[in-house]
């Protein structure tokens, strides 16, 4: 250590510090079910036996996910899994385009979505570290827009017995803290029907797809329309990672992606991860199954208007692990540190206190978790229907990939898939196939 606490053999990564070249480099070529793709590895590799798993159980892996892929549930799938930082599963499943008939690869490219969301919560802390912001302070010190926002409120009239709907004053500011825990009171506009939800789907901005408006532009709009809760008093998945995203735009003097490529994917060699694919990449994008019902995914051929912090990154799973890794390690990957060990830590600790309402049918973490920042967060090893350990942290994207970390097991799994329809039957799967493979 030298004199300022440092550890001269760990190059510090924050905002507007380094901007370094990419060093990490993935390539593939074509494979069959099953047969990993002749990619870099991510992270350096091992056999199952010597981390404590079973190769004969993790072939229960390939049987499920070949079924899936026979069975026309899902075109193909992605699974890395990483115990005591090394890799020990990395496999390519199925097709990575079935309609033109493109085996899948282990650098195939997905849309993440929602996983998006963790990253853009590393971005808010890392400047939460550079002392650029801290959790308390209001958002509209910030952005101004956002300075008095308004609630949709729902009542019952007592001599009717009919719904009314009065739209209050905010009886406190949303915080950073609320961006990254989702207690803002934004929302979403595709599940439910509360009057927050139906003002958000007729305003245009429900749409996921929409990509053509910038992001300070659609801050601009989501501030105009009332919030679905007081802040601070109830999660609610919705709009809070791309107000953050565009937070971290003013805080930082750089566009999102910018500020993500030059003190995140660069540091860490995620090569394939960015808000679209260029034309080389093209022929590695993962598509979905065509005429099965599944809903139509965001356009990544091209570079999109809208920066969306909340589900616009693209990546394959190499790049992900490796992005789980380093928090994992406390911040640090291959002696480039992100983050510091204490704040990964915070982050990845429940931020719900009792005051904090988690009613209703849409309370993404599911029972036995509470949620960090960016995160669900496991609070006990029982309670949750899926077997994992208590500090465990974990989230999803919409089209069907998948990651957890499990502190206590030192385990990192990564899935990537492209199908909204079966993508909840696949991850639960995935979980039982993964804990029962672990034999010490």
């Amino acid at each position: 250590m030298n004199a300022t606490g440092s550890d001269p053999s760990i190059t510090y990564y924050g905002p507007k510090n380094f901007r370094i070249r990419n060093w990490f480099s993935i390539s593939g070529v074509g494979l069959a079910l099953t047969i990993t793709a002749a990619a870099a590895a991510p992270l350096p590799e091992t056999t199952p036996e010597r981390v404590g798993l079973s190769s004969e159980h993790l072939r229960k892996i390939d049987r499920v996910f070949e079924a899936g892929v026979s069975e026309g549930q899902i075109p193909g799938a992605v699974i890395a899994i990483a115990r005591h930082g090394k890799l020990a599963y990395f496999k390519a499943h199925g097709m990575q385009n079935t309609t033109e008939g493109i085996p899948m690869r282990t650098d195939s490219i997905f849309r993440i979505y929602s996983m998006t969301k963790p990253i853009v919560s590393v971005g808010a802390m890392m400047l939460h570290e550079d002392a650029r912001l801290y959790l308390p302070e209001p958002v509209g010190k910030y952005l101004p827009e956002l300075t008095e926002m308004t609630v949709a409120q729902v009542g019952r009239d007592l001599e009717t017995g009919s719904n009314t709907v009065e739209v209050v004053p905010a009886n406190a500011a949303i915080t950073i803290h609320d961006l990254l825990r989702h207690t803002s009171g934004f929302t979403y506009g595709f599940y439910g029907q509360s009057p927050a939800k139906q003002q958000l789907k007729q305003s245009g901005l429900a749409d996921l797809n929409a990509l053509d408006l910038p992001l300070a532009k659609f801050v601009d709009r989501l501030a105009i329309l009332p919030l679905a809760y007081q802040p601070g008093q109830h999660w609610e998945y919705g709009r809070s990672a791309d107000v953050l995203g565009r937070l971290i735009e003013v805080v930082s003097g750089d566009s999102l992606d910018t500020f993500l490529k030059a003190d995140i994917f660069d540091p860490l060699g995620m090569v394939d991860t960015g808000f679209w694919v260029p034309e080389k990449d093209w022929p590695r994008i993962a598509e979905p199954l065509q005429n099965t019902g599944e809903p139509e995914l965001i356009d990544v051929s091209r570079p999109p208007k809208l920066l969306a912090g909340g589900h616009g990154l693209v990546s394959t799973a190499g790049d992900f692990l490796r992005f789980c890794q380093m928090l994992l390690n406390g911040g640090t990957l291959d002696s480039t540190r992100v983050l510091g060990p204490k704040t990964v830590k915070y982050m990845t600790a429940n931020h719900l206190h009792d005051g904090i309402s988690r009613t209703g049918p849409y309370y993404l973490p599911g029972p036995g978790y509470g949620f960090g920042l960016g995160f669900g967060i496991r609070e006990a090893n029982g309670i949750s229907p899926w077997p994992g350990s208590k500090g465990e942290y974990f989230w999803g994207g919409y089209a069907g990939t998948y990651f957890w970390v499990d502190p206590a097991e030192e385990l990192i799994v990564v899935s990537m898939s492209q199908s909204v329809i079966h993508r909840t039957h696949y991850r639960m799967l995935l979980r039982n196939l993964v804990y029962q493979a672990i034999v010490k």
